[in-house]
């Protein structure tokens, strides 16, 4: 696969969870319980404070940007400022949230099961690793490509 194809995908995932995002907030509660977005979330959602959705805008304004970073790099959007150190980074974030799987599984072979750690969460972590990885590689991509120009 090309940095382009790569970018992109990894654009796609990006504004795929902030839309998952934005969905959340119209759901509610249990959105907010079923993705562990911790106890005072759920209790503020359910009480109908705006709090956690003022706090899931943020979040999804991230993922967007992060997208919007990814389309740049593939070459999708005009070039913005510092994209290739911005993919680096976004790979980065993702993939360090994606590593919590190595604690997960310890945590899962010990019979310790945490704060009611499930296979979901380690989806969730495979998931980000996973992102985190295609936006890595097609940065390292990107910038191999413009090293030999």
């Amino acid at each position: 696969m090309t940095y382009t194809t790569l970018l992109a995908l990894a654009g796609a995932f990006s504004f795929a969870l902030a839309l998952l995002h934005i969905v959340m907030i119209f759901v509610g509660a249990e959105a907010y319980r079923y993705f562990a977005a911790g106890k005072e979330m759920v209790e503020a959602a359910h009480a109908g404070s705006f709090k956690p959705a003022l706090v899931t805008l943020g979040v999804t304004t991230f993922f967007a940007l992060f997208g919007v970073y990814a389309l740049s790099g593939a070459g999708f959007l005009k070039s913005l400022p510092f994209v290739q150190p911005a993919l680096w980074l976004i790979g980065g974030i993702y993939s360090a949230r994606g590593l919590a799987i190595i604690v997960q599984i310890v945590m899962l072979s010990q019979g310790k099961t945490g704060a009611n750690l499930e296979i979901k969460d380690l989806v969730f972590s495979l998931v980000s690793l996973f992102i985190g990885l295609v936006y890595l590689l097609g940065a390292w991509q990107r910038q191999s490509v413009s090293n030999t120009i």
